[in-house]
C-alpha cells in the first residue's frame, strides 16, 4: 500500500475536511479526494462519509486510522530525527494570546534559540483563542497557547498552567469604597467604580463578576483599550478598576501602584493550553518547544 495515500488519509481523519487536509499536504482538493478515494477502491471499502461540512470517518476509517497514524508518526520523527540536517536551523512558528505570550512564553523560549544544534528560530504571531486555532490548523502556525481547549482530532491539547485573576485599582479607590464584606456581593459603591477593560464586552470583568458575585457588573466600561498592560497603566494613573491576571499585576500590588479590591476564598482561573496539530510531535523543535514550555510554566503556578 503506498504510504502516500495513508498519509494523505490520515491528515483527512485528523482534519475532518478535505480542503482543511489539502492547505496542510500543500495538494488540490482534488488531488486529495482522488488519493482518498484511490485507497477506498484498494480496500474495498468507504472510509469517510461526506457530509455538507466536512467528512465524518466510518468504523473501518476510524480502525484504520488508529492502526495507521502512530506509524506514519514515527516514521516522520524518524525522518526529522535521524536524517535531517542540524546544521540548517528550524523556524518555530509560535502563536497565542498578546499578553501571556509576551511576558510568559517568549522569554522562556528565547533561551533555546541560541543553542547549538537544537535552538531553532522563532517566529511569533498574537490572536484570540479562535483565531489562534484556526491558523494552527490550517498550518500556518506549528504551536499555540490558548484558552479553549480545541475539539477533534486534527489537534492535541495540553493543559498548561491555571492563570488567577484579580480585582484591582488604585489605592485612592480603595480608601474611597472600603474593603466591603469578601462573603456579599459587591457594595454600591464598588458598582460605581470606573471599568478598564480590553473590550466593550467587559469579558474580563463579567467573568469575574459572574464567577465571584454571581452578577453582571453594572458599570460599563470607562477606559477600553486592547492590551492587558495599557489597562494596568489605565489602573496605577486611576482610571478605575479592572480584573488583571496576577501574574501581571503582581510587581504593581507589592509597590502599592494598585491594591485588591476584593479576594475571595476561591480566586478565578483561567486554564491555558499548549496545542499542536496531531502527529507533529514528532518533529524535534516543536516537541523541545512544548517541553520547554511545561517546565517553565512549573514556575509560573
Amino acid at each position: 500500500m503506498d504510504l502516500a495515500l495513508l498519509r494523505t488519509f490520515v491528515t483527512v481523519h485528523r482534519a475532518g475536511s478535505f480542503t482543511r487536509a489539502a492547505a496542510l499536504l500543500g495538494l488540490s482538493q482534488p488531488a486529495v479526494t482522488s488519493q482518498i478515494r484511490t485507497l477506498e477502491r484498494q480496500l474495498g471499502r468507504p472510509l469517510f462519509l461526506r457530509q455538507a461540512r466536512g467528512v465524518t470517518p466510518t468504523s473501518i476509517g476510524d480502525e484504520l486510522a488508529h492502526k495507521a497514524a502512530p506509524h506514519l508518526d514515527a516514521l516522520v520523527e524518524i525522518t526529522e530525527t535521524g536524517l535531517h540536517d542540524h546544521s540548517s536551523l528550524r523556524t518555530l512558528h509560535l502563536a497565542g494570546p498578546l499578553e501571556f505570550t509576551a511576558e510568559r512564553a517568549l522569554p522562556a523560549l528565547t533561551e533555546l534559540t541560541g543553542e547549538d544544534g537544537q535552538g531553532f528560530a522563532l517566529r511569533a504571531s498574537f490572536g484570540n483563542a479562535e483565531e489562534t486555532l484556526e491558523g494552527l490548523s490550517a498550518g500556518h502556525h506549528d504551536l499555540a497557547i490558548s484558552t479553549a481547549r480545541p475539539r477533534g482530532a486534527l489537534l492535541t491539547a495540553t493543559a498548561l498552567c491555571d492563570e488567577e485573576h484579580v480585582l484591582v485599582a488604585a489605592p485612592r479607590w480603595a480608601e474611597q469604597i472600603g474593603t466591603g464584606d469578601p462573603d456579599r456581593k459587591p457594595e454600591p459603591s464598588l458598582e460605581q467604580v470606573p471599568v478598564v477593560e480590553v473590550h466593550e464586552s467587559l469579558p474580563f470583568v463579567s467573568r469575574y463578576w459572574a464567577s465571584v458575585f454571581d452578577s453582571r457588573p453594572a458599570a460599563p466600561g470607562t477606559v477600553v483599550v486592547p492590551d492587558l498592560r495599557a489597562v494596568l497603566a489605565c489602573v496605577i494613573a486611576g482610571a478605575g478598576l479592572a480584573v488583571l491576571p496576577r501574574y501581571l499585576c503582581a510587581k504593581a500590588l507589592e509597590r502599592g501602584d494598585v491594591v485588591a479590591l476584593h479576594e475571595p476564598a476561591v480566586p478565578p482561573l483561567r486554564t491555558y493550553f499548549l496545542v499542536v496539530r496531531t502527529g507533529t510531535m514528532a518533529m524535534p523543535h516543536i516537541a523541545r518547544a512544548h517541553d520547554w514550555l511545561q517546565r517553565a510554566a512549573s514556575e509560573w503556578c
